[in-house]
């Protein structure tokens, strides 16, 4: 008992003598300490105390001592400006003592090898995050708990570093393996965040009745604020760039699922100085912020095994908060582009980095504009700054898009945080009360000149031309049908605004002058596109672009920009007119010259008209009657034209033809093929991970890569398509369908009807199979009847006999046959079961060596093995994907 007494006793006398020795030599640097310790004995160094006391210490018990010391301090004593003085005073001496370790073997073994002791540095570091979580509210500007607080956050954090490792990916591993691990993303993304808010305080007018004389010591408070919260930041985004913590942290339901990251990010990009627009290293210290914020944002987005954007659309609440985010994104985006490079050349201050926060953003407008939750949302807030771009006079265009060269660029760089000078600073600048003739704390900047600056112009314009296409793009099966061609009518319309008004300081083009330009400027960005291909950009972007630029072409004239209530008529009926066209190719339309003004073509065009006098708001026969008038006037010079323009016409129809064929799809047919059959034997794969990774493994030997992010998207899609293509699925036809409603068999396909056929009206389709088909009469086929274009799809039964056509799974025509076989079993498959049916192909589109969907030893594995087997293509297709072709 008398032991017991003794060692509580001793116990507390030594923590009466480590706060002493705490407060005496932690402005001791590592330099020094290690000089006291080589002129040590039975390493106990002699130090001489302010006061003139020789005071002795065992630093090997200080180092074994000290976390378990500093961890009971914490959770013992009042929470006020003392504590924080006195933690921010052991955290400097600890960091100091591992600094010395890997130099003195009795400190390693302490310091670094002890498992105990490391267990007790990082519970210090996640208490003290902790008890950090629970400041911010209601200090006073002039308090120095700011200081105390930012500085401690950055130097527990960054403590880890020191003892546990320097390498982000090993400390990765630690932390992650640690089994509080989601406690530590939560305090430490909270504790960054209320270092924000005293930063924001300080900037904001209400709290600037100093700041706005632009003292030197109000300057250099906000900047040491801008330091400790830019490293403390930096600390969190490279965790993030290492693997095993980022999918840790997509798990965290508090972060990612309820928005924490999102908050963090939306604090940061409201970050504003207005009283130090002078100032360039805040300036660039708030761009720097800014730029990694956006990293981590997109370390989160790219990740592979969740899906970061559809955790954050799980919920109303946290979707609502990214698109306030995507919103203060696409204004960094305005500002950053708004500003003439040749006009920052000359007073841009190189000896401070600003961060790759224009790249980060438009990488992240990318991601956004092709994720269907938020593209509507980037169409309504961004198109008109885009259009104020292709609005600028050829030459600015020219030297901003289409240059390899910019007169400025930004250049990234890592801050090189001092953890003993950081806190050495707060530490100084709490206890004197004139801070006049304190130094200013500036850190070194490592750059990080990973890019050349070739390469940083082509990747700018590539995510330019991405942003348009994503916008562009639309995908019958997935996008809504009030998305098509909204991209295209908001950036119309937005032409006939002002520019000058979002790009302060660069030359417009107006008047009839100003279609023309734009005009020019998208043919100059189409052409300098094709020479990204394909080290910074894909095919289907530079299609995409295509076919946004020959649809803005067909739709403004120079002579017409100032018209604008014609201009509006011809946009509203050839906008139309394009839409049902989406599912009819220019070469039906108009076979050749004197096909072009049939009475079946001109019956298209009055439907057209009809569609436009009849819908919308606006019935006005005036207007229908213009839109006529148009359209019969370029039918008439299109009857007339020369051989040279039909050739023309037929190569923009080949080349329009090839890219409606485009569907942003991650995966060809044959891997489409390989998930079809699997999904077979495991219908939810969704929601098996592993499963997933296994799978996209495979099916990356089959064509492109294809991650796990981009697979589950592609199940989650397929699912939702399936689920709506159910529900709005139509009944079986009506009586007057005599023909239809006497075909036999249990199988059901799609009818193609002609968009003519009397009594019936013809609508938009959402299958991805209703291209136009091309008539079956060949010399394999010579019974075929001639078969129409395509128009809408209902369910009918399929007969044996009947000539149908074959599409893939992305909707793309594989070729045309005859049904064989409907009813029973085909080499030993049960065809009701099984959904399919037997077709023998007359006309393959495909290659011959396609892999088959259903494989068997009889009938081989592509078409050209079935017809060396059968003697014809004998295949098993899906009947979902078979499309009933009509005689006339």
């Amino acid at each position: 008992m008398r032991q017991g007494k003794e060692e509580a006793i001793s116990n507390i006398e030594q923590a009466i003598d480590l706060i002493s020795v705490v407060k005496e030599i932690h402005g001791l640097n590592p330099q020094e300490l290690n000089k006291l310790l080589r002129d040590s004995e039975n390493f106990t160094i002699h130090f001489v105390t302010e006061k003139g006391l020789e005071v002795k210490i065992d630093v090997e018990k200080l180092a074994g001592c000290l976390p378990l010391h500093l961890v009971a301090v914490l959770l013992s004593s009042d929470r006020d400006e003392a504590l924080l003085r006195y933690l921010l005073c052991g955290i400097r001496l600890l960091h100091s003592l591992c600094e010395l370790a890997p130099r003195h073997t009795k400190l390693e073994q302490i310091l670094l090898d002890d498992v105990k002791v490391s267990e007790q540095l990082i519970d210090l570091v996640f208490y003290l995050l902790i008890v950090l979580n629970d400041y911010g509210q209601d200090i006073h500007d002039s308090s120095p708990l700011p200081l105390l607080h930012s500085a401690l956050v950055a130097c527990s954090l960054y403590l880890l570093t020191g003892c546990i490792s320097s390498q982000w990916q090993d400390l990765a591993l630690v932390i992650v393996a640690h089994p509080k691990v989601d406690m530590f993303m939560d305090v430490a993304c909270r504790a960054v965040h209320i270092v924000v808010r005293f930063l924001q305080n300080k900037l904001s007018a209400q709290h600037t009745d100093i700041c706005a004389r632009t003292s030197p010591t109000a300057e250099s408070v906000i900047s040491y604020l801008c330091q400790q919260c830019e490293a403390s930041l930096q600390f969190l985004q490279l965790l993030c760039q290492q693997k095993p913590f980022r999918e840790r942290l997509l798990r965290n339901k508090e972060l990612c699922g309820s928005g924490g990251i999102l908050f963090l990010a939306q604090s940061i990009l409201k970050l504003h100085a207005p009283h130090f627009v002078e100032s360039s290293t805040i300036m660039a210290a708030l761009s720097r912020l800014k730029a990694k914020v956006l990293s981590i944002l997109l370390h989160l987005c790219e990740a592979e095994s969740i899906s970061y954007l559809d955790e954050v659309a799980s919920s109303p609440g946290s979707l609502d908060l990214a698109k306030a985010v995507a919103l203060e994104v696409l204004e960094l985006l305005k500002t950053g582009l708004s500003k003439d490079p040749k006009h920052l050349s000359a007073s841009s201050d190189k000896t401070f980095p600003m961060g790759l926060l224009q790249l980060n953003a438009m990488r992240l407008a990318d991601i956004f504009s092709d994720d269907s939750n938020f593209r509507t949302y980037i169409t309504l807030y961004f198109t008109e700054f885009l259009s104020a771009i292709f609005s600028l006079s050829h030459g600015d265009f020219l030297s901003m898009w289409c240059s390899a060269d910019l007169p400025v660029r930004e250049e990234d760089a890592t801050l090189d945080f001092e953890l003993f000078q950081a806190a050495g600073w707060a530490l100084d600048s709490v206890s004197s009360s004139d801070l006049s003739n304190t130094t200013n704390l500036e850190f070194n900047l490592m750059p990080n000149n990973n890019m050349s600056q070739a390469s940083y112009v082509h990747q700018r314009t590539s995510l330019f031309v991405k942003v348009i296409a994503n916008l562009h793009c639309f995908v019958p099966n997935i996008c809504e049908e009030q998305e098509r061609n909204l991209f295209l009518h908001k950036f119309l319309g937005c032409l006939e605004m002002d520019p000058s008004k979002l790009l302060l300081g660069f030359a417009f083009v107006s008047g009839p002058q100003k279609a023309a330009t734009i005009h020019r400027n998208l043919r100059s960005l189409l052409s300098h596109a094709e020479s990204l291909i394909p080290t910074f950009l894909n095919e289907d972007d530079l299609q995409l672009l295509r076919v946004f630029f020959d649809q803005l072409q067909s739709l403004i004239k120079p002579s017409e920009l100032e018209e604008n209530q014609v201009q509006e008529e011809q946009f509203y009926v050839r906008s139309n007119h394009m839409d049902q066209a989406d599912d009819i190719t220019r070469q039906d339309m108009m076979d050749d010259k004197d096909k072009s003004v049939t009475p079946s073509g001109l019956k298209e065009i009055d439907r057209d008209v009809q569609n436009v006098e009849t819908s919308g708001s606006d019935t006005s026969s005036t207007k229908g009657k213009n839109a006529t008038d148009k359209l019969a006037e370029r039918l008439r010079e299109s009857t007339h034209a020369g051989v040279q323009e039909d050739e023309k016409v037929k190569t923009v129809q080949t080349e329009e033809k090839q890219r409606r064929k485009r569907k942003r799809t991650i995966m060809n047919d044959e891997q489409v093929a390989i998930i079809e059959r699997a999904l077979l034997d495991e219908p939810e794969m969704q929601r098996n991970t592993a499963a997933i990774q296994s799978w996209a493994d495979k099916l990356c030997h089959h064509g492109s890569e294809v991650t796990c992010s981009q697979l589950r998207n592609w199940l989650n899609n397929r699912k939702a398509r399936l689920a709506r293509a159910s529900k709005d699925a139509r009944p079986p036809p009506e009586p007057d369908n005599a023909y239809a409603g006497k075909q036999g068999g249990p199988q059901q396909c799609h009818s193609l009807k002609a968009p003519d056929s009397p009594g019936q009206e013809t609508s938009p389709s959402n299958t991805r199979g209703t291209r136009s088909m091309s008539r079956i009469n060949t010399s394999e086929n010579p019974q075929a009847p001639e078969l129409i274009d395509v128009g809408t799809t209902e369910y009918v039964q399929c007969k044996p006999g009947q000539f149908v056509v074959l599409v893939d799974r992305r909707g793309e025509e594989i070729g045309k046959g005859k049904v064989h076989q409907v009813q029973g079993k085909w080499c030993g498959k049960s065809l009701e079961e099984s959904g399919t049916c037997v077709v023998d192909v007359v006309d393959l589109k495909a290659d011959r060596c396609v892999k088959l969907p259903y494989t068997s030893e009889a009938t081989g594995t592509t078409f050209e093995e079935a017809e060396q087997k059968i003697g014809v293509m004998r295949v098993m297709w899906d009947s979902n994907k078979i499309f009933l072709l009509r005689p006339q």
